[in-house]
């Protein structure tokens, strides 16, 4: 039987650096974060860790199941070289990727279609939609195959991962075409559009390789309180406004629940589907 371990990226800010903390504290499973390259790995490890020990978790223990690596979802080749020391970390013969939570996000907000520009919907594809694919590339193959055992999760964890693997990429609501009754956002609405797609298709590819033992599914985490959304903090109700921390309780909390015939499709933070 093999042994879990956890995928995040990026880590270093928002929703990926809550989920980190909050993984790290209720689970006992290794992590493996991303930062890029401009952070120094061990900086960005002291933040995550910062005040996270407690009388039942010691400092040593939650240090030695967190490592963070380079990557930047538009430089494969970063990507390239975080999935060898991946490798490194966790040999395939002994441990299988558990949860992979790829959200790199940016927001280009058009109100008009004059206000479209090119290198801004460029960017909005190449870390909305092209990054998630391309993580997809390098580290879908650390999922567990159809016939891998898979150790359960111990049951002294507060969070206890399911049965399969999931493959989570951050999508958003507005990237529904069927929900698309407001309009504007041109460039995002596409690139989230995309991320719906393309965590469909690999949930297909996966069915041939790793049956039930992996899944891929989509999810919008609200109206989060990250610089992301800075521009649009005044005009969202507070009650609808989530921390980072909220917010990634809440995607562990959904993420934990799903079922494998829950597959491929969108799912927001309070567990209903948004529809493609």
């Amino acid at each position: 039987m093999t042994s879990p371990w956890i995928f995040i990226c990026p880590s270093t800010r928002g929703i990926g650096f809550a989920l980190t903390r909050h993984l790290l504290k209720t689970t006992s499973v290794p992590i493996l974060a991303t930062a890029r390259p401009h952070h120094d790995p061990g900086d960005v490890k002291t933040s995550l860790l910062q005040g996270l020990a407690t009388p039942g978790i010691s400092d040593d223990d939650i240090r030695s199941r967190l490592s963070v690596v380079h990557a930047d979802v538009t430089k494969e080749e970063t990507l390239k070289a975080a999935a060898s020391q991946a490798k490194e970390f966790f040999p395939p013969d002994k441990y299988h990727l558990r949860l992979a939570c790829a959200i790199p996000g940016i927001l280009h907000a058009e109100k008009s279609l004059r206000q479209v520009d090119y290198n801004d919907s460029l960017e909005s594809f190449k870390v909305n939609t092209l990054g998630p694919l391309f993580l997809m590339k390098h580290f879908s193959h650390f999922l567990p195959k159809s016939s891998a055992q898979l150790k359960p999760s111990p049951s002294s964890d507060a969070v206890q991962l399911p049965d399969h693997a999931t493959w989570l990429s951050m999508a958003a609501r507005v990237g529904s075409t069927t929900g698309n009754g407001l309009g504007g956002w041109f460039s995002y609405r596409a690139s989230k559009s995309g991320v719906i797609s393309i965590a469909k298709t690999l949930d297909l590819y996966l069915r041939a390789g790793s049956g039930r033992k992996a899944v891929s599914v989509a999810y919008h985490p609200g109206t989060v309180k990250t610089e992301l959304s800075r521009e649009f903090w005044n005009s969202v109700d507070e009650d609808k406004l989530f921390s980072p921390e909220f917010a990634a309780e809440k995607l562990v909390n959904v993420v934990t629940k799903l079922q494998v015939e829950q597959r491929g499709r969108c799912w927001d933070w309070k567990g209903e589907e948004i529809p493609p």
